[in-house]
């Protein structure tokens, strides 16, 4: 799923389910798991979940296995060379990889539950002009539930402006805009897994930002299916 929303250049590895079939926290490396020693059991699947699908995109690249270990604000420490992204939520989580150079210098991902957002919570991420927007499209589109999608996007976006400005970001800073159904990428691998395709909602979306900094603006796409909305964000 994650894939159809990137270049073919940036690698995407993810998993379905919980990982209660697969022994993703006996795949961590020891730095990692004595990280994680200590952290509750749901904690510690995430972690070491995502760090499985990122090494798998790593060895994409031609990586050895190496320790992803977080920063300052839990962003993973890529390998020199490499910019990438990592979102878990129930029932997924993915990794992406890239190589940086022209067209792509950075990129953010996220993943969210395809479920109503508290109105407290779209209060506080979503500016009055972006909850006009909102509900413009809940008339036009109603089957997407499209605060919790503005608030994935926003993720996405925080998780591509971190590493390169190396400061915070607020989400009343990135005003998001969407179109609906738009095009797939025309140079990215698209999934042949049965839980999502072509019937899904998906389209594009771009934010600009209200803070000087490293960029003004990004795009990327969204994704609605299997119950899971996925963003990606390139810079």
């Amino acid at each position: 799923m994650m894939a159809s929303l990137l270049p073919a250049r940036a690698v995407a590895a993810e998993a379905f389910g919980d990982g209660h079939d697969e022994d993703w926290f006996g795949q961590l490396l020891p730095a990692e798991a004595r990280l994680m020693a200590g952290a509750g059991e749901k904690r510690r699947r995430d972690f070491a979940g995502v760090r499985v699908c990122a090494r798998r995109a790593l060895r994409t690249l031609g990586h050895a296995p190496v320790p992803l270990l977080p920063g300052p604000r839990g962003e993973p420490r890529w390998p020199d060379g490499v910019v990438g992204s990592l979102t878990h939520c129930a029932g997924y989580r993915a990794a992406v990889v890239a190589r940086p150079g022209p067209g792509l210098a950075g990129v953010g991902i996220d993943a969210e539950p395809h479920a109503p957002l508290d109105a407290d919570v779209l209060e506080m991420v979503a500016s009055p002009a972006e909850r006009a927007h909102l509900a413009l499209l809940a008339r036009t589109r109603p089957g997407v539930h499209w605060g919790r999608l503005l608030f994935c996007v926003k993720e996405a976006v925080f998780k591509a402006w971190y590493p390169a400005a190396r400061c915070e970001l607020g989400f009343l800073e990135a005003d998001v805009r969407f179109t609906a159904d738009g095009p797939h990428s025309a140079d990215g691998p698209h999934s042949a897994d049965g839980r999502y395709g072509t019937d899904g909602m998906h389209g594009i979306v771009t934010a600009t930002l209200t803070r000087a900094g490293p960029f003004a603006a990004v795009s990327g796409r969204w994704r609605v299916a299997g119950g899971v909305i996925a963003t990606a964000v390139v810079i």
